[in-house]
């Protein structure tokens, strides 16, 4: 015989973020601490809760006591946007418990919360700060602290109020008995590094709550406390069942001849590195990749960390890319980072924010370096946990991630990162200095694409007044990585003069599979997109490289590899 099972009602804390971490919300009824060392924010986020929650049927008690006098109290938390004056003396009242306190008898102060209680039939109940209650001598006390403690947690619960104490503690006080009796204890921390500080909430435990487990960041603005969710939240996902797969789709760079080298544009939902030294033109192939989401009808993001907007629109402009028209127009939206205490959750949440309110499928970060010494000291140990957190609550939603990273010049080789975070990504462009006929050079290569045909050529560029204009093959140099190529003018034969590289690789999968293949079949094959299949189809056939045949009464196309002109 199953039982019928309780609902617990939970109420909303007002507080950003605070009701994820919390697993939904307060649960009603419940009695909760909020502890941490002085300055931590305590007082700010109760106060906040009171505001969001008190009615004048169900008002909400502050209690006030030695260490937070009631006029010293109201001074301060007015200053936040939250606090309004007008509802202070009804819905929110505020009551001074010093004299009891100061009497040393704990009986006397549990007396004076019971009659103020019973008068006002409060929603909410708070007592700040607890602290002062227990540390002050109760010699003329009939009761001690935990009985104290309990009396008053019992009072509170057959009320059905919703209370809090709020102390000052450190981690090593946690198993004093006010936290067994507790139904809830959130504990709030401040640290500070260098030139930085970090405020962190940790829900140590809630009855009845799913909660989020670990550290969260929070800042203190003028509308009072903002939580950033270590985790986000997922859709629930039934037993069995799988996540929805994406149509194929390829999203062009904005560069004309780099979609060719990267067999048809990104892939949509990769995370792309752009890599290089300063100067090769990060920046510059991330906006063609802006640019570009203007011309396919989409929206963007940005987070830049190194220049204002001001002077990155203008540079932009000055090839020929109107980043500002698209800004003004409600398809771009520019974040710029800035602070040295950012956490990767308050930059993820600003992201994620910008991505919901223009309904971008394009982020550009530029750039991590800049990125990491933006972060408070404290969480760049954990940078590369971090950006995959960050990477990946980006590209689980179907979002394009490219992210630029500025690496220093090491001779024979083609350096991905410094902080070793490719990892994180599915494709890879690494830009590079070259010295060529006394000049210092650009080049650029598609050293990765998982799952994907690519070209592996080392390109020459160069950054016009159109932006960036792709030049030949460097196919007369050898060691090009080691930046200072030599000249090889011996010819070479090439299997497919004429062919681009995404034509040779849609040639490559005819030959490999030795039959005839529908245009269908050969864009599953090759991993190519329809419209540029069509294009290289029609060219291998007109340069005698494939032939249109039928195959079962549909149109197909057979290699020819006896006749091309190679």
């Amino acid at each position: 015989m199953s039982k019928e099972q309780v609902e617990i009602r939970v109420l909303s804390t007002g507080v950003p973020g605070l009701d994820t971490v919390l697993g939904g919300g307060l649960p009603e009824f419940s009695f909760n601490i909020i502890a941490g060392e002085a300055g931590a924010g305590k007082t700010t986020l109760a106060q906040k809760i009171v505001f969001t929650n008190a009615t004048p049927q169900r008002p909400a008690l502050y209690f006030t006591v030695l260490g937070e006098p009631t006029l010293k109290l109201l001074r301060y938390q007015q200053q936040y946007t939250f606090f309004d004056p007008d509802r202070v003396g009804t819905d929110v009242r505020f009551i001074n418990l010093s004299r009891e306190v100061l009497d040393g008898d704990l009986g006397k102060v549990l007396e004076r919360v019971v009659k103020e209680v019973e008068a006002a039939r409060p929603g909410l109940v708070v007592v700040d700060s607890f602290r002062t209650v227990s540390d002050h001598p109760h010699p003329n006390s009939a009761m001690d602290l935990e009985r104290f403690v309990q009396a008053l947690a019992l009072q509170l619960t057959t009320w059905e109020v919703t209370s809090f104490l709020i102390g000052e503690y450190i981690t090593a006080e946690s198993r004093n008995p006010v936290f067994t009796v507790a139904d809830g204890v959130l504990w709030l921390s401040q640290s500070a590094e260098r030139h930085s500080t970090v405020r962190q909430l940790q829900v140590v435990k809630m009855r009845g709550m799913p909660t989020m487990p670990g550290f969260h960041t929070f800042r203190i603005t003028t509308e009072g406390v903002r939580i950033f969710p270590r985790m986000f939240q997922r859709e629930p996902v039934e037993a069995g069942a799988r996540a929805p797969s994406r149509p194929p789709r390829r999203l062009s760079s904005g560069i004309q001849g780099l979609d060719e080298m990267l067999g048809g544009g990104y892939p949509a939902g990769d995370a792309v590195l752009l890599t290089g030294a300063s100067g090769t033109g990060k920046t510059t192939f991330s906006n063609h990749f802006i640019a570009a989401a203007q011309q396919a009808g989409e929206s963007a993001v940005m987070a830049i960390f190194e220049e204002n907007p001001t002077s990155y629109l203008a540079r932009a402009r000055q090839i020929g890319l109107d980043l500002e028209a698209m800004r003004a127009a409600g398809r771009l939206k520019m974040l710029y980072l800035r602070p040295l205490d950012l956490s990767v959750d308050e930059t993820l949440l600003a992201i994620s924010e910008a991505v919901a309110e223009v309904g971008a499928t394009r982020v550009v970060i530029d750039s991590l370096s800049g990125f990491e010494l933006a972060l408070a000291p404290t969480f760049r140990d954990d940078f590369r946990e971090a950006m995959y957190r960050l990477v990946t609550a980006l590209t689980s939603t179907g979002v394009t991630v490219m992210m630029t990273i500025e690496v220093s010049y090491q001779p024979e080789s083609l350096s991905t990162s410094t902080q070793n975070v490719s990892f994180l990504s599915d494709d890879i462009i690494v830009q590079r200095f070259v010295e060529l006929e006394g000049e210092l050079r650009t080049v650029v290569t598609v050293m990765k694409m998982r799952g994907s045909q690519h070209s592996r050529a080392l390109r020459a560029y160069q950054i016009s007044p159109r932006g960036v204009v792709l030049g030949e093959v460097l196919r007369e140099y050898q060691g090009v990585i080691t930046g200072v190529p030599r000249f090889d003018p011996r010819p070479r034969s090439f299997p497919y003069r004429g062919l681009s590289d995404q034509e040779a690789v849609v040639f490559d999968t005819l030959v490999a599979s030795r039959r005839d293949l529908t245009a269908e079949e050969l864009a599953l094959a090759a991993n190519v997109g329809t419209g540029e299949l069509q294009d290289a189809l029609h060219r291998l056939v007109r340069l005698d490289y494939a032939l249109g045949v039928e195959r079962d009464g549909a149109a197909a196309y057979r290699a020819l590899a006896r006749r091309g002109p190679w």
